[in-house]
């Protein structure tokens, strides 16, 4: 008697739901749930709520495992599968006006899927730890390799310009080393999926891996690809401006430079420092004044940005010709420059350097020297 009852209703409804989806307002949800064994799974509460409206509708499954919920607007919705009052599974469907489509839930599949899906999942988890621990081997030893290289850069720097045969071996070093550098980095970067963040990472190393071989294009295109990926890394542009002046690029690594002050105001006397430095070792000294001037300003207490200001004066003095002699025009801020210099480090080697560099003034007939450190020109009426 109550199985023909429940058909009886069913069919009450279906009658209902057909009236409704012939006006083309509303829908009729149909469908089997089964259990995880695949059976028809009867008695199980569907709850399925407008996500728009919130409006509610909850139905039964009947002993076959179907149910039938009529009356549904179109809209998007939600579903709880609740068995004894506890919800056992959650999903979601979007139901066109005026439709009667079919949804059908088995545990069993959604099971088996789950299970692919975690499986699915462990492997990729096992791939990217192992993508993880082949890519930190390379980036370790990538970096193992600049500090190889360093150290071997500044025992080149002590070995005495004689001799030769120590400082072929000590290159040697360094070449290999810098071999490493770049292989290693460029094995970790090429681990590494295009869009992860920490590639911008490999990359500025990798700069600074052919910056330290002296392969300055390689250096500046690598370190463009590193501020392209984080272009708010204030580092990579002072280590760009670096590389682009020994190019010969000066506009180009002005606006580097400038970038990094941009990014890292405190530190602007050491960007345009480190410019004029730069300019200074490519010998480049009429560009070098600039910035050194800049330095200077913002940090008039370092005694090598008024050396090297001094000395880049120095080299772009002019000369002009009185009768047959010729008389040095010293550019305005020289013998200041040097004078800074030896205020700021009396007794050191910048300070001596600076000293020698305004006796070779004096010794080329320039006036205006009033030294305050040091031996004073001797005065006239003291000669003998």
């Amino acid at each position: 008697m109550n199985r023909t009852k429940a058909f009886l209703t069913a069919v009450a409804l279906m009658l209902i739901a057909t009236a409704a989806y012939a006006q083309g307002s509303l829908s009729v949800l149909q469908g089997t749930v089964s259990d995880v064994n695949g059976k028809p799974f009867p008695d199980v509460t569907l709850v399925i709520k407008n996500t728009e409206s919130s409006q509610s509708f909850t139905v039964k499954t009947d002993p076959r495992g179907h149910y039938v919920m009529a009356g549904l607007p179109g809209g998007t919705y939600a579903i709880d599968m609740k068995v004894k009052d506890q919800i056992v599974y959650q999903t979601g469907l979007k139901i066109s006006a005026g439709t009667q489509p079919t949804f059908d839930l088995n545990l069993k599949d959604i099971m088996e899927k789950g299970k692919s899906a975690d499986a699915e999942e462990a492997k990729k988890r096992e791939e990217a730890e192992k993508a993880f621990t082949q890519l930190k081997v390379h980036y370790d030893a990538g970096l193992a390799a600049i500090d190889t290289m360093k150290a071997a850069q500044a025992e080149l720097a002590k070995v005495p310009k004689d001799q030769k045969d120590q400082q072929a071996a000590v290159q040697d070093k360094i070449n290999q080393a810098g071999t490493t550098a770049v292989t290693e980095l460029t094995a970790a970067q090429s681990a590494m999926k295009p869009e992860d963040p920490n590639r911008a990472i490999v990359l500025s190393r990798l700069g600074e891996a052919y910056e330290s071989m002296s392969k300055w294009q390689d250096a500046a295109d690598t370190y463009q690809k590193s501020i392209a990926m984080k272009p708010d890394v204030a580092a990579n542009y002072n280590n760009l401006g670096n590389v682009l002046a020994r190019l010969g690029k000066v506009d180009d690594a002005r606006a580097a430079y400038q970038k990094y002050v941009d990014l890292n105001p405190t530190d602007a006397a050491l960007a345009w420092r480190n410019f004029g430095i730069v300019l200074y070792q490519a010998n480049r000294m009429k560009e070098a004044i600039e910035p050194l001037q800049k330095a200077t300003t913002l940090d008039p207490k370092n005694a090598q940005a008024w050396l090297l200001l001094g000395i880049a004066l120095v080299n772009t003095m002019e000369f002009k010709t009185v009768g047959d002699k010729m008389t040095p025009v010293i550019q305005p801020g020289t013998i200041e420059a040097y004078q800074k210099a030896i205020d700021l480090d009396p007794n050191g080697p910048v300070g001596a350097q600076a000293k020698q560099g305004l006796d070779s003034l004096q010794a080329m007939g320039v006036g205006g020297i009033d030294m305050k450190v040091g031996s004073a020109p001797a005065k006239k009426g003291n000669k003998k």
